[in-house]
């Protein structure tokens, strides 16, 4: 998706603190660690504010940046922490990604040998995706390999269950679009959007996409990569 994105716009892809080829994190504010690398990021490339796009704890990351005013406008993709008050599903996601790591760990050394049969790209990606035949090969076994190198996700995972999310969506001045498939298996359609539906983003652009899951841009990448790009007008991405 990029490739069409860097048509319309100068792209910054940056990897998230804690993730595979990403910064270390620091600090006991996770939260404030992982925004602050994206802050220097942008500061580094020259990019004062930017169209944002973020898929899960990125779209969620998006939108705590345009709170901040680092945004012209954003493009959430199934953002993460948007549980309703009470709902404590979230510690069954949290535990979910305790449990896929672990097992990673132990098949990234094979993922080239997983992804080989048809059988094996399925259930590689069939918690994020729906439609995975048109997804390379060699993408898969790096995304099984990148969860496996993902060191910092046990304390990400821990931070998550302390403190929990929030969103000062009052503060967030800029055009907000929200996709969000109606299959996700991860954040599930619509609990998992609750507190942004009903509180935090009342007047966010939502667009539902019928029987997609988890990932949009992955699953069905050209008409994410349109939606995105309807969602902001020139400028860097």
């Amino acid at each position: 998706m990029l490739e069409r994105l860097q048509r319309h716009h100068d792209v910054l892809a940056p990897t998230l603190a804690g993730h595979a080829g990403g910064p270390r994190l620091s600090g006991e504010n996770l939260e404030e660690s992982l925004l602050g690398a994206l802050e220097r990021a942008m500061d580094e490339a020259g990019f004062q504010t930017a169209h944002l796009v973020g898929n899960s704890l990125g779209g969620y990351l998006a939108l705590q940046l345009a709170a901040r005013g680092r945004a012209e406008s954003v493009v959430a993709l199934a953002p993460a922490g948007g549980w309703a008050e009470g709902d404590e599903s979230f510690r069954d996601t949290m535990a979910y990604f305790t449990r896929m790591r672990e097992l990673l760990i132990q098949a990234a050394p094979n993922a080239e040998a997983i992804v080989s049969s048809d059988g094996g790209r399925r259930r590689a990606t069939m918690e994020i995706v729906t439609n995975y035949k048109h997804i390379p090969t060699e993408l898969i076994a790096h995304q099984l390999r990148a969860v496996a190198d993902c060191s910092g996700a046990p304390a990400l995972i821990e931070h998550a269950l302390a403190h929990g999310w929030s969103l000062d969506g009052a503060a967030i001045d800029c055009p907000v679009r929200v996709l969000w498939g109606s299959a996700d298996r991860i954040l599930p359609w619509d609990g998992a959007a609750r507190m942004f539906r009903e509180r935090w983003l009342v007047k966010a652009d939502w667009v539902v996409l019928d029987g997609i899951g988890h990932c949009p841009q992955l699953d069905v990448p050209l008409e994410t990569a349109e939606l995105i790009l309807g969602g902001c007008a020139g400028g860097q991405l």
